[in-house]
Formats: structure tokens, sequence, C-alpha cells
């Protein structure tokens, strides 16, 4: 059914056009705003994405399987997140100008939203599973878009969200297009869970002083619960 994987790619990419404005410029507002996604975020993370890992771990068949702790599918995950620090140190370690800075930073998320957007689309869901991709990748992209943003304003209103967005549809139509063997898919879903796992802990928790923690666990306890009891219900 191509209409969920459609909507979801949809709602991705208008997130990018809209993301100076989806964040409240008041302090207090702002802070439970981020509050609640980094609660989104650690939820998504602990709750669906490492669970995830697992699965795909334990459906890797010999001979791939040659590890000793059988780790092969969270070796990979790893190497998102050194890959991911090393592309962003080599980018602010190599600063020329600010138009070079910029678009090493969009041309490097652009291909994170067209991985992210496959990973999330190459896999069938039903409605209540694709409500909370979204719930819970939604914020995350609108963390990254607006960081952008906030450091080059202009030229992310000009170029940066269209090339964003650009990504989506990539990796949106190579989903829905390609047929990746399974081993394949495992390995493009563990960089990508390895690289936002990063992503999550170092850019989108706020820190201590920006934290509103009332609303941060509100967030964690939601969608966790829900999430949780999807199998339950919906036999997810």
């Amino acid at each position: 059914m191509l209409l969920i994987p459609f909507l979801i790619g949809i709602v991705f990419i208008l997130i990018h056009f809209f993301a100076s404005v989806l964040v409240p410029n008041e302090k207090l507002k702002r802070m439970k705003w981020f509050s609640f996604s980094g609660g989104l975020a650690v939820s998504y993370i602990f709750v669906y994405l490492l669970p995830t890992l697992h699965k795909q771990q334990a459906d890797i068949q010999e001979p791939y399987r040659r590890f000793t702790m059988e780790s092969e599918i969270y070796f990979i995950g790893l190497l998102g997140i050194v890959l991911f620090v090393g592309i962003q140190i080599f980018i602010q370690r190599n600063y020329i100008s600010r138009t070079s800075s910029f678009w090493s930073v969009i041309a490097f998320y652009a291909l994170y939203n067209a991985l992210v957007s496959y990973s999330v689309l190459s896999f069938e869901v039903s409605a209540i599973q694709a409500l909370f991709y979204c719930v819970a990748i939604g914020p995350h992209f609108v963390a990254v878009a607006h960081d952008m943003w906030r450091k080059f304003p202009v030229e992310y209103n000009k170029y940066g969200r269209y090339i964003l967005a650009v990504g989506i549809v990539v990796g949106w139509t190579v989903a829905l297009t390609t047929e990746l063997t399974p081993l394949f898919k495992s390995i493009i879903f563990s960089l990508v869970s390895g690289a936002m796992i990063y992503t999550v802990f170092k850019h989108e928790l706020p820190s201590e002083k920006e934290t509103h923690f009332p609303t941060f666990l509100i967030s964690v306890l939601f969608y966790s619960t829900i999430t949780m009891s999807l199998k339950f219900f919906f036999e997810w």
C-alpha cells in the first residue's frame, strides 16, 4: 500500500519547509518543545531502535555471523557513529568560508535525510506504526533542520530546505522502487541508527539548564507506554 509511505514522505518534506517556524520563540515554550522532542527521540531509541537492531542481528544468517559476541549489526551501528562524528569534525576543521561550510553541512544532511527516509519507508508499516514513526522521526527532523536554520538562516531558506527535501524524496523513491537484499537493508538501517543515536544525544537532548523536566518525563512516559502497548492491542 503506497498511501502510507506517501503520507509519511509528505510530512517529512513539509517539516523541512517550515522548520524555522515550528519551534516557539518564547524561552519557556521553546524549552518545553525541545524537552518534549528530546523525550520522544530518546524513547524511540530505547523502545524501537535498539530492539529492531537486536532483531536485525538475530536474522543474520551464516556465513555472515563471524563475531564472537554476535554483534555484527551493532558494530555497523558503531561505524555509523564514527563516520558521522568524523565527517562533522572534517567539515569543522576544514572551514574555509561560511558558504563552503553551509554547502558541506547541507550536502551531508541531505544524504542523512535520504538514508533515514529510506530506512523508515523501506519497511512495510501499518497505519498505527506510521503514526508513531512520524511522531518520533518528525521532531528529530525538526531539530536538525532548525539547528541548520539558526546557523545559516538566509542560506537555509533560499537553498537548504529544498535540498534537504530532495534528500527525503530520493530516499523515499529508492524505498518504493528498489528491492534491496535483507542484509543490505540491515546494514543501511544500522548505519543510520548509529548516526541517529549520536545526533539525538549530542544535539536533541537539551542541557540541564534548558530542560523542562516535567515535559521531558511526560514525553518519555507517553511515547514509551503507548508504543510498548501496540503489540498487545494491535499485534505490532
